[in-house]
Parts: C-alpha cells; sequence; structure tokens
C-alpha cells in the first residue's frame, strides 16, 4: 500500500506537470490571434487565457471520463499505476521537445499516443479498447478538418456582410471583438485540454485501487485547472509565433473568424464528451479562414511542417511510452 502510494503521488505530480506544460506549449493556441491583430497586449492576453482556462476547467469533466475509461480498462490492468507514470514522462518529453522548436504539436495526441504504447508495452494489443481508441482517433481527425470548413465559410460571410462597409471602423469593431472571442476560446480550451490530465489521474486512481469509478474527484478536478491556468500564465512565445505570424497575416476579421469557428468546435467537442487537438483545430480554421481570402495567402509551408509533426506525434510518443515503461517497470 506505501508503494502504491508512493506511485500515485509520483503520477499526480507528473500530470499536474503535463498539465502546466500543456498550458504554456497551447497558450498560443488561445490568444495567439489576438495579439498578432493588436487586440490584445501580450500580457492581458494571457492573463485573459489563464483565468477562462481555469474556469473551463473547472466547468467539465466528461472528456476526463473517455480518457480515463476508453482507451483501456484501468481495473482490468495488471500494472496500470506504472503504465500511466511511463505514459506520463513519454507525453511530457515530447510536449518540450516540440515547444523547444516552436512546433505546433498537439498535447493531445502525445498523451493518447503515449497511453496507447505504455498499455501494449505491458499488457500487449488484447488490453487496448480499439472501439473507444478508434472513437477518439476518429474524433482527433475529424475536428481539424472541420475547423477548417467552418472558418473558411465564416470568413465568407463576414466578407460578404462587410464588403462595402468602411475597413478602418470594420477593423477596429473586429478588434474589440476579438477580445470575447480569445476569451470563449480560453475558455473552451480548459473544458477539453485539462480534462485529460484529469482523466489520466482518475485512470491511476481506478488502476491502483483507490477508487471503482471514474468519476474525478474534485481534488484532481481543482489541481489539474490550477495547474493549467499557471501554465498558461507563463506563456509560450516559440508557438505563438509560429501560429500568430507563419501561417496566414491576420487581421482583426480574419482573427475572430479563427477564434469564433475554433471555439465553437472545440466546445462542441467537449459536450459530447469526446477530447480533441485544440492545437489542430485552431491551426486548421486559420488555414481555413486564410483560405477564403486566397489560397496564396496561407503560408503552405509552414502548414506542411505542422501537419507532419501531428501525424509522427501518435506512433512517436507510443514508442516512448512502450520504452520508458520497459525502463520504468523494472524498479516497480
Amino acid at each position: 500500500m506505501v508503494e502504491s502510494m508512493f506511485i500515485i503521488t509520483v503520477i499526480v505530480l507528473l500530470a499536474l506537470s503535463f498539465d502546466f506544460i500543456n498550458g504554456f506549449h497551447d497558450t498560443a493556441n488561445t490568444i495567439a490571434t489576438s495579439i498578432s491583430t493588436k487586440a490584445l497586449p501580450p500580457r492581458i492576453a494571457i492573463l485573459l487565457s489563464a483565468f477562462m482556462n481555469l474556469l473551463g476547467a473547472l466547468a467539465f469533466t466528461g472528456v476526463a471520463k473517455t480518457i480515463g475509461g476508453k482507451i483501456a480498462d484501468p481495473l482490468k490492468l495488471e500494472h496500470g499505476v506504472v503504465i500511466v507514470a511511463a505514459a506520463l514522462i513519454a507525453a511530457i518529453a515530447w510536449n518540450l521537445i516540440t515547444w523547444y522548436f516552436g512546433i505546433p504539436s498537439s498535447s493531445s495526441h502525445a498523451l493518447i499516443g503515449s497511453l496507447a504504447g505504455a498499455v501494449i508495452a505491458a499488457e500487449g494489443l488484447r488490453a487496448v479498447n480499439f472501439s473507444g481508441f478508434l472513437t477518439i482517433l476518429e474524433a482527433l481527425i475529424i475536428s481539424p478538418l472541420v475547423a477548417f470548413t467552418v472558418g473558411y465559410i465564416i470568413m465568407n460571410l463576414i466578407a460578404a456582410i462587410f464588403r462595402n462597409f468602411n475597413p478602418g471602423k470594420v477593423n477596429r469593431n473586429f478588434r474589440t471583438m476579438q477580445i470575447f472571442t480569445a476569451a470563449w476560446q480560453a475558455f473552451s480550451h480548459g473544458t477539453n485540454d485539462a480534462q485529460k490530465s484529469m482523466g489520466i489521474i482518475t485512470f491511476a486512481l481506478v488502476a491502483g485501487g483507490f477508487q471503482t469509478t471514474l468519476d474525478v474527484p474534485d481534488w484532481v478536478k481543482a489541481l489539474c485547472a490550477l495547474a493549467m491556468a499557471l501554465g498558461t500564465s507563463v506563456g509560450g512565445w516559440r508557438i505563438i509565433k509560429t501560429i500568430g505570424t507563419r501561417i496566414i497575416k491576420l487581421e482583426p476579421a480574419s482573427g475572430f473568424a479563427s477564434d469564433f469557428s475554433s471555439a465553437l468546435i472545440i466546445i462542441m467537442a467537449t459536450l459530447f464528451k469526446l477530447p480533441v487537438s485544440t492545437t489542430h483545430v485552431i491551426s486548421s480554421s486559420i488555414m481555413g479562414v486564410g483560405s477564403a481570402k486566397r489560397l496564396s495567402s496561407v503560408r503552405w509551408t509552414t502548414a506542411q511542417q505542422m501537419v507532419v509533426a501531428w501525424l509522427i506525434t501518435l506512433p512517436i510518443t507510443a514508442i516512448f511510452a512502450s520504452l520508458t515503461y520497459l525502463l520504468v517497470s523494472v524498479f516497480f
């Protein structure tokens, strides 16, 4: 029991570290557009994002239950707590690598790939709930496509409605409206991304015999929400630069369109209890908005680099986690 308590404590600390890193890794997702268009000064944007992330993280738990029970059944795993520890170490390592190089990769892909890889290394393919895993994978794949489409449509609607309006006045109005869409986007980010760490801790608690249901304890919810908010307050300037300037040249109207469309997709996914990559959704909505103006306005070289990072995250983190499990299991 003492050993189990020690491992659980380590897992909670690792999960909170992942949440903190996720916060500054994904801060760019929620505020890059509003900083790029000068709707908000950087310091205010980060504080607003941190506060709204905190509120969002406290508002829902459905995604946490999906992460905690859809990939594998923690009650059936013999080495569940060690699996979680290995998955978190691998996901954290990948997040730090991609943050260092300014690559807006997916923390969601990293965590899900790591958990699946650790489960397979520990107990084989039979231990993976492929039905649940494929449901999660479908959401991760489809959501960026939907975000691209919605961003494209909303930008076209804005262009049609405001075609004959004074451009300066339109920009001022949309710059003001961006404050609200940035806040909504940060809230939606908290509703989905913070749930993943809550789910992984709950998974470990069930696997370790500390509880029998996937209901997220209040203390887990509070700690994860605070960790993500603190991480967000630090900011991720490398990725902010990529999201805010290297995909398209954003203006207030296009910034509003990308914020609104991505926040809408993320909050809808949360309501359906589906984990999505906020990085993928927001980046894809920006590409959709840029394509509505003209295809050449999108810097497709940057987009291509991001897509490559997205594609390799799942297999690389699965391999990382498998190797990490084999190493960690020697000690436990």
